[in-house]
């Protein structure tokens, strides 16, 4: 587990940064895929957990949120709008065949949300910030004191086919709503992080590069179609 700001961490994953797995104090933030419970919880032994808090509900974010959920005896939190997709009672957006294969691969069973998170909540100490597109209940936790961003799938910080570090959009095929999702990223970079930890990806300090990045996608006449890919 390595310290990458006062009071977070990011657990070790394999391979390195494919998945990522934070924790905010006593709160762990994304849970991984469903076979990643055995590495989280051994490097959660002997601390507190006070809850599990989602940035969204797709099934390499929650595919261990249950087990943990029931070995520590701890809360499950998301936001409202992805609340169905992670009790079960509706599906993971968007509802394509990608989406149902990566279910087969990652996803763990349904689980309770017992708090549901809204614009402006408190987690940790960081402020939750709805940004929707890649999901509907999509969030992002930003803390103001030193400006850290944990910030999901927003953005990936790596390919996720090569695994290079750069800044990519999600694939336009897990994202319920690519447009939308531009306008969250555009979200992020107005808070201006020092640090951006992504859900995949290595931890994030250029804020120039992010700044850059943002207004190449807002100055491009192209329109989000299969394929549309943006880099660093």
């Amino acid at each position: 587990m390595r310290e990458l700001a006062p009071g977070l961490w990011q657990l070790r994953g394999f391979p390195p940064h494919a998945i990522n797995v934070y924790l905010a104090g006593n709160v762990l933030i994304d849970a991984g895929a469903r076979w990643s419970r055995g590495r989280i919880m051994k490097q959660l032994a002997g601390r507190s957990i006070s809850m599990v808090a989602l940035t969204h509900c797709h099934p390499d974010h929650q595919g261990a949120a249950h087990a943990l959920c029931e070995r520590f005896q701890v809360p499950l939190a998301c936001h409202a709008a992805d609340r169905p997709a992670m009790d079960g009672s509706g599906p993971m957006l968007p509802d394509s065949p990608m989406m149902q294969l990566s279910m087969r691969l990652f996803a763990g069973p349904p689980h309770r949300v017992d708090r549901l998170l809204g614009e402006g909540d408190e987690v940790a100490g960081f402020r939750v910030i709805h940004a929707p597109g890649h999901t509907p209940g999509h969030v992002i936790f930003f803390r103001e004191s030193d400006r850290v961003a944990i910030a999901g799938d927003v953005l990936n910080g790596m390919n996720l086919l090569t695994t290079m570090p750069g800044l990519h959009e999600p694939p336009w095929f897990f994202s319920a709503d690519p447009a939308e999702n531009r306008r969250s990223i555009r979200r992020l970079a107005d808070l201006r992080p020092a640090l951006v930890c992504f859900g995949h990806g290595p931890p994030w300090r250029d804020l120039a590069t992010l700044q850059e990045f943002v207004d190449r996608l807002e100055a491009s006449a192209a329109t989000v179609q299969p394929g549309l890919s943006s880099t660093t």
